[in-house]
């Protein structure tokens, strides 16, 4: 069934496209939310102002874009997390903290723009794809640190851990004397 759109739809096309939909989707989703309308003559010249506001929107917002990942490109992230003796990360960095990260230094990255294959799971480094449009991308260099709160926390580990031994020592001799 063809239709003409009334607003953008993402994987579908802008205001003003002509799409070809199934008879479903057209009366389930787009005719009942007014998405969508049937493609007379009328209509079409009624949206031919509204295809060309939502044409310059789509060119500021490539443009918007590829100056995001322009300044993107040098960009390095460290990111601080728990971590054992091993490097084993307590939890996981993913999306999430890069994009928080990436907004802390200034650049508007949200969670859905940051890709990884995996979510990093040891103290190391990654190159991570920041997608910002559809053929506009930036990779991120990111590393994950332990954090200072691990690292005491490791400290009185292993104090604690001599400390034992020690008393164990003292008091296993006293123990067998007696």
């Amino acid at each position: 069934m063809k239709l003409l759109l009334k607003k953008d739809i993402p994987s579908l096309g802008i205001v003003g496209d002509v799409v070809n939909v199934s008879a479903g989707y057209a009366r389930n989703y787009l005719l009942p939310q007014n998405l969508a309308t049937q493609p007379t003559e009328a209509n079409m010249k009624m949206l031919a102002d509204a295809r060309a506001e939502a044409e310059a929107r789509r060119n500021a917002h490539r443009n918007k874009m590829a100056a995001t990942a322009e300044a993107l490109a040098d960009v390095e992230v460290t990111i601080e997390a728990a971590a054992n003796a091993e490097g084993v990360l307590y939890g996981s960095v993913g999306p999430r903290e890069v994009s928080a990260a990436l907004r802390d230094l200034g650049h508007d990255v949200t969670t859905a723009q940051v890709r990884m294959h995996d979510p990093l799971k040891r103290l190391d480094n990654a190159l991570v794809d920041v997608v910002l449009a559809d053929s506009i991308e930036a990779k991120v260099k990111v590393w994950v640190v332990r954090s200072k709160a691990s690292e005491a926390g490791e400290e009185q580990q292993e104090e604690k851990s001599w400390s034992e031994e020690q008393e164990e020592v003292v008091f296993g001799a006293q123990g067998r004397d007696e």
